[in-house]
């Protein structure tokens, strides 16, 4: 295929996404058109499997892939995972059985969408954070001018290989390979930040390094692995207060929020009563969210109506089971923390309000707290760990 091929393909893509309702901004939908995706999918991708209880991930590498395929798979909307487990897929040295990935290039269709919620436009002063394949970075060169970019990576082999993909395509930011929870002060003060990754807070510091009246859009999630996307306007006073946007986003986790590592665990004997909410409800995206915000250091296991949450540091746990006439649930828990007890006074409360899109949450953080509310900034709250 010829390149003027690959310019086909990124303007059926891009028509697509303004047909699909998702760019609006002219300027944006340039980018979409402008930027040649198939340079940041780099070496080679991993491709997904999935046979019963796990997921294979198989290394393709652009050199064995036939360039029509390469340029079809590179412009459909749909992400690719890049790095597994901190391996690039260039250096599998063949398929991964489970793993994590650690690196990926997000769909084109929700990093677009990202730039145009986050207003950016020429001349804002942008901060990236979680550089990735840099995809998302040559987007924000192409409408802010790339003197006015900055982009941050944590992991030094994904930085190095965006810097050179970035490169080809003839972009030049500022590259930081660093801990991007902790901005680039020497850059600041930024316009707009936009979190690739997600958080369980976000921390202060980084706040900080926005303009008064700037953006901030980041993802925020934890370790019962839910996700919302909120967009904060920081305002002069050390606040900065926003809403979850609609829809459906998420990202890996960045890795110094990362739910602490532990090894074989058995469930134990604890008190046991009925549960007053049908646990099926934390595999809904809004309360699955509101499950996390109850119990923030609860890594959660499990889905339907068994799930389990288990306190590395405490040692807390609940598990959950539907009774044997099928009519209800059970409900067992130990340990310090009452964990879900706190989950079923969550989802209740939210219940209480009609059960709402994620949409109709917010958040406000200030010098000393951070809560996500509900409805309104004084209604129901549960505040973040920090």
């Amino acid at each position: 295929m010829t390149d003027g091929t690959a310019a086909a393909l990124r303007r059926r893509l891009a028509e697509q996404l303004v047909a699909d309702g998702v760019l609006h901004d002219p300027e944006v939908r340039r980018a979409a058109e402008t930027v040649p995706r198939e340079l940041f999918l780099g070496p080679a991708i991993y491709k997904p499997s999935s046979p019963p209880g796990v997921t294979v991930w198989t290394p393709s590498r652009r050199d064995d892939t036939p360039t029509d395929e390469w340029l079809r798979l590179t412009y459909q909307d749909q992400t690719w995972v890049t790095q597994i487990d901190g391996v690039l897929a260039e250096d599998a040295t063949g398929p991964v059985t489970g793993g994590s990935p650690t690196s990926s290039s997000t769909l084109p269709g929700v990093v677009l969408w990202m730039i145009e919620q986050a207003g950016v436009a020429r001349g804002k002063r942008v901060l990236i954070i979680g550089t990735g394949t840099g995809l998302s970075t040559a987007y924000a060169c192409e409408v802010a001018g790339e003197e006015n970019v900055t982009s941050i990576e944590t992991d030094p082999a994904a930085a190095e290989r965006a810097r050179k993909a970035l490169a080809e395509a003839g972009y030049a930011p500022t590259l930081i390979t660093a801990d991007g929870l902790r901005g680039y002060p020497e850059r600041a003060p930024y316009d707009i930040v936009i979190a690739f990754c997600s958080m369980r807070h976000v921390p202060y510091g980084l706040l900080q390094q926005i303009e008064t009246g700037g953006t901030l859009l980041v993802t925020l999630s934890g370790w019962g692995v839910a996700h919302g996307l909120v967009r904060l306007a920081v305002e002069g006073n050390g606040v900065a207060e926003g809403r979850f946007l609609p829809g459906y986003t998420s990202f890996m986790i960045a890795r110094p929020h990362d739910r602490p590592p532990h090894g074989p665990f058995e469930l134990l004997p604890g008190d046991e009563r009925p549960s007053r909410i049908d646990p099926a409800l934390l595999d809904d995206w809004t309360g699955r969210f509101v499950g996390q915000l109850a119990a923030p250091s609860a890594e959660r296991l499990g889905m339907g109506a068994e799930q389990i949450l288990l306190d590395v540091a405490t040692g807390s746990q609940a598990r959950t089971r539907p009774t044997d006439d099928g009519k209800g649930w059970t409900v067992v828990q130990r340990g310090p923390l009452n964990l879900w007890t706190a989950v079923e006074d969550a989802v209740m409360a939210w219940q209480s309000y009609g059960s709402p899109h994620l949409s109709e949450f917010g958040v406000t953080i200030t010098p000393d707290s951070q809560k996500v509310w509900l409805d309104v900034p004084h209604g129901s709250s549960w505040t973040l760990p920090v």
